[in-house]
């Protein structure tokens, strides 16, 4: 057991109280069985782990996270860490920030901390991103570290789970945030836009400023809108951890709010679109049934043949539902398996053969055999084949796919179409019924089925119309 601060060991992590040594040394302290805990978690998210007990499940956790076990007093444990009453355990890890690039493009929710000084506030709003379900928090340069002892405490391990971003020049990272698509608003006590009038279904940037004055004019004149938190009581304003909280959580709300709407809409389509096949093999039951005798055998087998289709267009339907349902709720389980996609493709061109009326589905790939979900894959084909017919009128679906580093690539074309192309990307939103011709939900829920694989679907106006179904798939 160590006993003396001037250990080596227990001396260079009392330096990490001081930002200069953190940033010399790229490393923090994190205090806490929580927080500890959090950093274990990450692969090399702890290099030494100071300890009063080395049987604290913690402690011997430690050794397999490639976490360096030290065991010391009660007294050195006082020092280093920050609290009056120390929980036993203080980890030394690296720092975990990002660069703004590695982000991503699919941002939904990230909150900008511009000039904002006190460490309290930056760790609850690291927590109430977290909580929330955001994507970021960025730091601008002159904003606290996000490595001070409060900062990591008041963040109660939401540190290590929300991406952050540090040192950044504000306008900059605002033009970042916007050329993908993120719409940036600034958080202003006096701003006329109300937040919870505010349309937040798109990505959105909350940028907060300073927690005594706000901010400047020039940073808030570059946000797309300025946004208030109504106040209905006698405060003047809320404390800026408060705010982001709201804010946060205004986005969440609105975003489970929309996925209920989808839903809504998904399911008055469905019940739309059920009810012409429902209608037709109502109508040629009634057919067979009360003028059998006087059919010949040729109209037998078409009232027949029309209930069969009528049937599987209806079980696509419910199908389609049931994803869509498990898509809006984030819970769509997918069960890959080694397919042959041109003998998916032939099953689904040979179903669709039964309606005499359907124009033909063509294979053109050659041999393609991909490790994914062939029921999921199906469903996106049979999509994009419906979508060709409503919105094409020439020869026959044409379906190829080749797989390319590493990623199933599947394209469905078909010549001759109206659409702009930003008609045809419209097309991928659900649609409620009397908007427009065509599916309204098997689109919606091919692009649900690739995003929920990291990949992606994408519709291509020219001379053809055409679907590009893209996931990555194991070798």
């Amino acid at each position: 057991m160590i006993t003396s601060v001037r250990n080596p060991k227990v001396a260079a992590a009392l330096r990490l109280h001081k930002r200069a040594f953190r940033e010399r040394d790229r490393a923090f302290l994190v205090e806490g069985s929580g927080a500890v805990e959090e950093a274990l978690g990450r692969p090399g998210g702890v290099s030494t782990l100071f300890c009063i007990d080395p049987a604290d499940p913690l402690a011997e956790r430690g050794p397999g996270s490639g976490a360096e076990v030290v065991h010391v007093s009660e007294g050195v444990m006082a020092r280093l860490t920050g609290t009056v009453t120390p929980q036993g355990l203080v980890a030394v890890a690296p720092f975990i920030d990002v660069p703004l690039d590695d982000l991503g493009s699919d941002l939904a929710c990230v909150a900008l901390l511009h000039a904002v000084r006190d460490p309290g506030n930056a760790g609850t709003v690291l927590r109430s991103v977290d909580a929330a379900g955001g994507d970021a928090v960025l730091f601008s340069a002159g904003s606290v570290d996000v490595y001070n002892a409060k900062t990591v405490r008041s963040s109660a391990g939401s540190l290590f789970h929300v991406p952050v971003v540090r040192e950044l020049d504000t306008p900059a990272a605002i033009d970042a945030l916007r050329s993908r698509g993120v719409k940036v608003l600034a958080m202003d006590a006096s701003a006329e836009s109300d937040l919870h009038g505010l349309d937040l279904a798109d990505p959105v940037a909350f940028v907060f400023g300073n927690e005594a004055w706000g901010l400047p004019d020039d940073v808030a004149r570059l946000a797309d809108a300025g946004v208030r938190i109504p106040i209905a009581g006698r405060a003047e304003s809320l404390n800026l951890a408060a705010a982001a909280t709201v804010c946060v959580f205004e986005w969440a709300r609105q975003r489970r709010e929309g996925r209920r709407a989808v839903l809504e809409t998904l399911i008055a389509a469905a019940a739309h679109d059920i009810r012409s096949p429902l209608t037709a093999m109502k109508g040629f039951g009634h057919s067979l049934s009360t003028r059998w005798d006087r059919m010949t055998p040729e109209q037998r087998d078409l009232m027949l043949q029309g209930i069969v289709v009528d049937a599987d267009r209806m079980n696509t339907i419910v199908r389609q539902l049931v994803d869509a349902a498990r898509l809006t709720a984030g819970r769509l389980e997918l069960f890959p398996e080694r397919t042959d996609v041109g003998e998916l493709v032939r099953r689904i061109a040979a179903s669709l053969e039964r309606n005499p009326d359907h124009p033909a589905v063509t294979w053109e790939g050659g041999d393609v055999v991909a490790f994914v979900d062939p029921e999921r894959l199906g469903s996106a084909i049979e999509a994009f084949v419906e979508s060709l017919v409503w919105w094409t009128g020439e020869g026959p679906v044409r379906v190829a796919a080749r797989l390319e580093r590493g990623r199933l690539v599947l394209d469905a074309c078909r010549g001759r179409t109206e659409l702009t192309q930003e008609e045809a990307d419209l097309l991928f939103r659900p649609r409620a019924p009397g908007t427009a011709a065509g599916s309204k939900m098997g689109l919606f829920v091919a692009l649900g089925i690739a995003e929920a694989q990291g990949g992606a679907v994408t519709a291509r106006v020219g001379d053809s119309l055409c679907f590009t179904f893209e996931v990555p798939v194991e070798s």
